[in-house]
């Protein structure tokens, strides 16, 4: 995702990871513990402060979002996706399918990309402009800075906010901001019930949410680079311990393992919906009252004698 980034400020991609990747056991040395998976900001951070990102800005990052590449069928396979709701078993239902990326990687460049406008939401790692200073709060004109560049992080995403990210969209707490991601909402009444969720992703930084979405009883699909053997290697021990239920290539073009797999997990969780929608109606629906048939007197009469007998 970052090659668009380095590219325009010149910077040697292969330097910076090989950095990156020495940060966490260097500050270990120093007696300090950081995040293997979002060190990776505060380097760009200094990057910026030291000169070679200098002027920096969530702008900048949004306009080369523009660059970014995607894996074949992408951002098209999103709408056959939801076009399904549309198909003649699920038209009358009113059913929706929703898309969302979580990621360890930069919002704004996701917010900038093609993709963006096919998805529901983005959550990923955020950065902040022009930080409030000591007692902003006291200060009635707040100075902007004349040139302003990105100066702190806002949001790191890792693998347990990942987690969280699941849950809020589980529980509809980025529909309704009133709603805590703790709060205790029953799982019948949670927006999107775990069992009518899919989750694909490729990372070392997903396995707790394949845990989590697997065990709650949604669906779990781990990708990998059709070029590269060692991430196929990656998926399957994914596949094999159980982590997930299925994998295959980052290829979303229509006749595509995956982008099969996907579909007909979609039609599946859509079936069940109107499975789920039928049993509840036929058991909530009272019968309507009808007109009773006339008594005949005789009848009565013959039934008065009988009771007497009985009696």
């Amino acid at each position: 995702m970052q090659t668009p980034l380095f590219n325009y400020f010149g910077i040697n991609e292969k330097v910076f990871w090989s950095e990156v990747n020495k940060l966490p056991e260097i500050y270990s040395l120093r007696g300090q513990t950081v995040s293997a998976e979002t060190i990776y900001l505060n380097h760009i951070l200094s990057y910026v402060k030291n000169g070679p990102m200098r002027g920096l800005t969530n702008q900048k990052l949004f306009e080369l979002g523009k660059e970014l590449p995607f894996y074949p069928g992408l951002p098209n396979f999103f709408q056959e996706i939801a076009l399904i709701a549309q198909e003649k078993n699920f038209k009358d239902y009113d059913f929706k399918v929703e898309h969302y990326i979580i990621s360890t990687g930069l919002a704004q460049m996701i917010l900038g990309s093609k993709i963006a406008s096919h998805v529901e939401g983005v959550f990923a790692s955020e950065f902040i402009e022009s930080a409030l200073p000591p007692n902003y709060l006291s200060q009635t004109d707040l100075s902007l800075p004349i040139d302003p560049e990105i100066s702190q992080i806002g949001l790191a995403v890792d693998n347990t906010i990942k987690t969280r990210f699941i849950f809020e969209i589980n529980k509809g707490c980025n529909k309704n901001t009133s709603l805590d991601v703790n709060a205790s909402v029953p799982h019948e009444l949670r927006r999107v019930p775990f069992d009518q969720l899919i989750y694909a992703a490729d990372g070392p930084s997903d396995v707790p949410v394949f845990a989590v979405v697997k065990q709650m009883g949604g669906k779990t699909y781990a990708v990998y680079d059709p070029d590269d053997e060692d991430e196929f290697a990656q998926t399957c021990k994914l596949v094999e311990s159980g982590r997930v239920h299925n994998n295959g290539p980052a290829d979303y073009s229509p006749r595509s393992s995956t982008s099969i797999w996907m579909k007909q997990k979609v039609r599946e969780i859509l079936t069940n919906m109107v499975l789920r929608k039928q049993e509840s109606f036929q058991k909530n629906t009272l019968s309507a009252p009808k007109h009773m048939p006339k008594s005949d007197p005789s009848a009565m009469q013959q039934l008065g004698k009988q009771e007497t007998l009985w009696q």
